[in-house]
């Protein structure tokens, strides 16, 4: 591999993975959840091409499958389950969270600081751009915060699989170019079973409180 191709591959990660921390910026303060969930499916395709790049250009042909199963589960049929779950439901806006549009970015951009802080040490490891694996840990963050921010479940829900796509890139940043297929196929399907069984207890909670909002689980404290 020439190294005008590495720093082409190199470039296009980095704007790749910032524009995947952008839209996570986005999920934050956005209170629609179709707008939310199309936001996850564009943030998942980025991951892909992520992948599809890095298996191209640093010649690891196990990624393709990484890239494949993202955009097939996470690109397509997870949105689409979503979208049915809320279209159902007909529950579109989401609820008041508990921190504001603004207190929200302040604190975002506070993870965004201590992704890069944490990511410092390991600056040598990264051979697939710029502060790539800074912005992964960024993602954990922000995803961990979005979880906690929100109350309805379908958001809580879209908050773990962003944990998720942080936890991806963050694997192939470092130089293994990812895990090994077996563990990454592993936590593929594990997070494609744990969204469903979440999308049907997001539906027998909207069934019993005629709400999404999981603060109303503590009524069937006995």
């Amino acid at each position: 591999m020439n190294f005008p191709h590495s720093e082409l591959a190199a470039q296009w990660i980095t704007l790749l993975a910032a524009g995947m921390l952008v839209i996570q910026m986005l999920m934050v303060v956005q209170g629609m959840l179709l707008t939310n969930i199309r936001l996850f499916a564009l943030q998942s395709l980025m991951l892909a091409a992520i992948a599809a790049i890095i298996a191209f250009f640093h010649n690891a042909p196990h990624v393709y499958w990484v890239a494949g199963l993202t955009i097939v589960g996470k690109v397509f049929f997870l949105p689409w389950l979503l979208n049915r779950q809320v279209r159902r439901m007909q529950i579109h806006q989401e609820i008041e969270p508990l921190f504001n549009s603004t207190a929200s970015m302040v604190l975002c951009g506070a993870f965004t600081l201590l992704g890069y802080i944490v990511a410092r040490p390991f600056t040598s490891l990264e051979r697939l751009g710029n502060n790539t694996l800074g912005i992964a840990i960024t993602l954990l963050l922000t995803g961990f915060f979005l979880m906690f921010n929100r109350r309805k479940a379908i958001t809580q829900v879209l908050a773990l699989l962003t944990v998720e796509n942080g936890v991806m890139l963050a694997a192939v940043a470092l130089t293994t170019y990812g895990m090994p297929l077996v563990v990454e196929l592993g936590i593929f399907f594990d997070v494609m079973v744990a969204v469903m069984v979440l999308g049907i207890l997001v539906y027998r909670i909207r069934e019993t409180f005629a709400s999404m909002d999981v603060n109303k689980l503590s009524q069937l404290k006995g």
